[in-house]
């Protein structure tokens, strides 16, 4: 057997599970032991460095150059006893990924001895070249300076080379040399300090303590795990991070045996391995299982502020991939890597905090505290409804545009989901007649709260088809992409709910300077709230017909395309909501607008240039040497007077024509329609023709190759099939 696929499937069928190691007997022995945390801070800085650092970190100000040269020399002295030899601000530009230079803390002096040094200057700022990231138009080519600045309020960490070195890792934001943001950290960050005002601002008509609202996040990471020679002898795989090609296999999830089934020896030694180091970086992640696909499992983590939460879940992926190649893995981040089966979301779970430790999307048996936890959670639904498309383009990509609304992914189509419970206590507080206040009544009751049942965590069912569904104490944006930067969806959220939150505030504030009482004003903003967003609210079955069809009379958007959606950025509500809560200027969202756009053009021409090269010279080459073979025989067979005619021989041999002249046909016209995308100058109508002509031939491609796959012989199928990828041992 020369056919490297056969050559790849020995490989991973002699592989085992690999022995791991655990740093040490306890977990709280060696959590956060490679990261620059509090702790390590509190050993290694003095006592009012310590103090001025912990206050910055905690309220966003300014950091001294005096107190940056001290922590600089603290967090040096700290590395390269861990065995560092070099640091690096680590940012996470736009390209998806995250993104490092490393300088070496070695350095010689002017009589040429060599010292280790490291400033505070060095610290806090560095400049890459910006003009090698996507930028949207912000930058020339020519314009090369940029600026990397250190985020203090996530911890610096160490991430192991693999060659015996140590680097430090710095988080930090990128930005243009003229301001604007280049990355995924500076509007989250700004989105969340607007989070946090207009929050604040709200908590303070229900308790004057609270001066401070952090939003928290809880990723979970869905993936795939498949062996390394398998990946490699899969192009497409490696080209474009899914498979363009692959019969189903006759076994698939129909089975339902693989969700929470005993995970593969291989996978679990793996994991267990990832989970020892994402630990050690103080990546808090608690669960691991297999997920329903075959070959697919899932990582998920304590809640965290989402900023911190953003940057362990890029470190957490970054980590898989190298950890994955000690056990000769590699792990599928796409959304869809494979047809028919489900595909890879990040479950994006979404509150907010007080500095108070309470949970304001978490309900409540007391009077006072259901009214605020309604106040919250009706602004909430009133933000999502108001900017359900800006949403949706905020997990638009040409991977996910695979995976929404197909098996157990939800639609395209945004809505909340409550639960019965909740839905009939907003249904109670709107069509229900108030009772007016007495002196001496308790106003809560009189309000007609009473009639709101005592609200418990997890009182009703979840909905797995629903976008943006309540889960007890949170929201679970499930529409997230397994390949996406959650930052994208959190800069959204977090602009969309302050912006909501101070159009109550600055609504409640009218009434009481009218005179009105606190709680009734309250009540009566938050019923007009209700009625006017309700229709966003869905409990049912998302991928019915009937959904589709109500959603449409309802007047909500199904935006399938990739770039219809993304066109919502541009919209003037969009650019004026941003601008308004000061996450990002105009400029900065028509930036991501062309550098999203631009990332689809590039990921759809990959597959499209890929399916073609494995069709034509794989596949289509493949089913002519067989069908040669098939002849030969044909011809023996008769000549040999074995018998009298090889009919249906021949009509394998019709059928391997007639699909090859299909497969042949729309792989040049779908060249062609490349060719005439790639040759508009505006991206958008790029962008559009790759959407609406490219990949219009993928469908009918992959369908005559996949039913070349049952026809030709298993010794000369050139791509390892999907039942010999998915069933990890």
């Amino acid at each position: 057997m020369s056919n490297y696929r056969f050559k790849a499937l020995e490989i991973a069928q002699n592989r085992y599970a690999k022995p791991v190691t655990p740093p040490a007997e306890r977990v709280a022995d060696f959590y956060g032991v490679n990261t620059f945390n509090k702790e390590t801070m509190r050993a290694l800085l003095s006592p009012e460095a310590y103090l001025r650092i912990t206050e910055a970190i905690d309220t966003g100000g300014k950091i001294d150059r005096d107190i940056a040269d001290e922590v600089a020399n603290a967090m040096k002295s700290w590395a390269v006893s861990r065995g560092a030899t070099h640091y690096t601000h680590w940012f996470q530009p736009l390209t998806g990924s995250t993104a490092e230079k490393h300088d070496a803390f070695f350095d010689l002096t002017m009589d040429g001895k060599a010292i280790e040094k490291f400033k505070g200057g060095a610290l806090v700022q560095q400049e890459p070249d910006a003009s090698s990231f996507p930028n949207g138009g912000l930058r020339n080519t020519f314009e090369a300076r940029g600026y990397t600045g250190w985020d203090p309020s996530s911890p610096a960490f160490l991430m192991d080379n693999g060659a015996g070195g140590k680097t430090l890792c710095i988080p930090s934001v990128f930005i243009s040399y003229t301001g604007e943001a280049l990355d995924y950290k500076t509007p989250l960050l700004k989105s969340l300090s607007a989070l946090d005002k207009a929050a604040t601002a709200v908590c303070q008509y229900f308790d004057r303590n609270i001066d401070k609202v952090t939003a928290t996040l809880g990723a979970e990471q869905e993936y795939f795990v498949i062996d390394k020679a398998l990946f490699y002898a899969r192009p497409d795989l490696v080209m474009a991070g899914r498979t363009v090609f692959g019969h189903s296999p006759a076994r698939g999830q129909q089975l339902e045996d693989h969700y929470f089934g005993s995970i593969p020896p291989r996978v679990n030694a793996f994991m267990v391995d990832y989970e020892f180091e994402a630990l050690k970086l103080g990546i808090p992640v608690r669960t691991r299982h297999n997920e329903v696909a075959p070959g697919q499992f899932e990582v998920a983590p304590t809640f965290e502020e989402v900023n911190l939460a953003v940057d362990h879940n890029a470190l957490l992926m970054d980590l898989m991939e190298r950890v994955a190649e000690r056990h000769d893995f590699k792990v599928l981040f796409h959304e869809k890597p494979f047809a028919g089966i489900n595909g890879s979301g990040k479950h994006n779970n979404w509150s907010m905090g007080t500095n108070t430790g309470v949970n304001l999307l978490g309900p409540s048996t007391k009077p006072k505290e259901t009214l605020r936890f309604i106040t919250f959670l009706v602004n909430v639904i009133k933000a999502v409804h108001d900017h359900a498309d800006l949403l949706r383009a905020s997990i638009a990509s040409a991977g996910n545009e695979h995976r929404l609304g197909a098996n157990e992914a939800p639609p395209a189509i945004m809505s909340v989901f409550l639960g019965e419970t909740l839905t009939k206590a907003l249904e109670d507080l709107e069509t229900k007649n108030e009772i007016a206040l007495n002196k001496g009544d308790n106003v809560y009751y009189k309000l007609g709260l009473n009639r709101i049942p005592s609200l418990i965590r997890d009182n009703t069912d979840r909905n797995r088809t629903s976008p943006f569904a309540f889960t007890g104490n949170k929201f679970e944006f499930r529409a997230v992409g397994g390949a996406a930067n959650s930052s994208s969806t959190m800069i959204v959220l977090n602009t969309i709910v302050a912006a909501q939150l101070q159009q109550f505030k600055a609504d409640l504030d009218v009434r009481l300077n009218n005179g009105e009482k606190k709680e009734l004003a309250i009540v009566d903003i938050l019923k007009q709230y209700y009625k006017g967003c309700k229709r966003i609210l869905f409990e049912g079955n998302g991928y019915s017909d009937e959904w589709v069809e109500e959603a449409a009379r309802r007047g909500l958007s199904n935006i399938n395309s990739t770039p219809e959606a993304l066109k919502v950025y541009l919209n003037s509500e969009s650019l004026d909501v941003f601008q308004r809560v000061g996450v990002m200027g105009h400029t900065e969202v028509h930036s991501r607008y062309e550098i999203e756009l631009e990332k689809y053009v590039k990921k759809v021409q990959i597959e499209a240039r890929v399916m073609g090269d494995l069709a034509i010279n794989h596949v289509v080459s493949t089913a002519v040497k067989y069908q040669a073979k098939l002849a030969e025989t044909a011809k023996n067979l008769v000549d040999l007077g074995m018998v009298t005619e090889a009919e249906p021989v021949k009509d394998i041999l019709r059928e391997i024509s007639t699909r090859v002249a299909v497969i042949k046909k729309n792989v040049e016209e779908m060249i062609e329609a490349r060719k005439r995308a790639n040759n508009k100058a505006d991206t958008a109508e790029m962008a559009r023709l790759y959407a609406t002509e490219v990949i219009g031939y993928f469908d009918g491609i992959r369908y005559e190759v996949d039913k070349l796959e049952q026809i030709v012989d298993d010794e000369d199928w050139p791509l390892v099939k999907y039942r010999e990828m998915l069933f990890v041992k």
